[in-house]
């Protein structure tokens, strides 16, 4: 697939930019190709690269152990938890936060069938929010609202986990 090829104005991340604002986007994104049963990002490596799918299909999953622990879960099998499967209807964001803060990976992203990505980097993402700063605005304004909706979510889950674990150890002191 080429740049020309993706439905630039379905992709979240550029909704509210105008035909001109993107424009002047398009030029930070190359396309890469993964093929399947390849990690396209893994948790804990650093990063500072952020995709768009395009093509293909995806999971994400998480780690449900901090390093060096050893638990029963780990008897159980693979002690990662999936977060989600996506394809490219919804043109999925990932490695914004990396984007963001160069940060380690907080999931992984293993690419399930053939699968074509935008990307863009940390320093041709930031060279545009300086040079065209009323882009960058909505852009940067566009990945803080899906944090936003990242950190509400997974508030949520921790009150679950938080409400399961109270549960479980007010039974197992009875």
């Amino acid at each position: 697939m080429n740049l020309g090829d993706v439905g630039w104005e379905s992709i979240s991340l550029f909704k509210d930019l105008t035909p001109d604002m993107l424009e002047k986007v398009k030029p930070l994104f190359d396309v890469r190709g993964v093929e399947a049963g390849r990690n396209l990002v893994s948790e804990g490596e650093p990063g500072d690269e952020m995709f768009i799918l395009i093509r293909g299909q995806v999971r994400i999953t998480k780690s449900m152990l901090l390093g060096g622990m050893n638990l029963p879960i780990m008897e159980a099998g693979d002690p990662r938890k999936v977060l989600a499967t996506l394809d490219e209807r919804d043109y999925p964001i990932f490695g914004e936060i990396a984007l963001v803060d160069r940060d380690i990976r907080s999931a992984t992203v293993q690419v399930l069938s053939d699968a074509e990505f935008l990307v863009t980097d940390r320093d041709r993402f930031f060279a545009l929010v300086e040079r065209e700063p009323g882009v960058g605005a909505r852009l940067i304004l566009a990945l803080a609202r899906r944090m936003a909706r990242t950190v509400r979510h997974g508030n949520a889950e921790l009150v679950k986990v938080s409400t399961a674990l109270a549960l479980a150890l007010s039974r197992h002191t009875r």
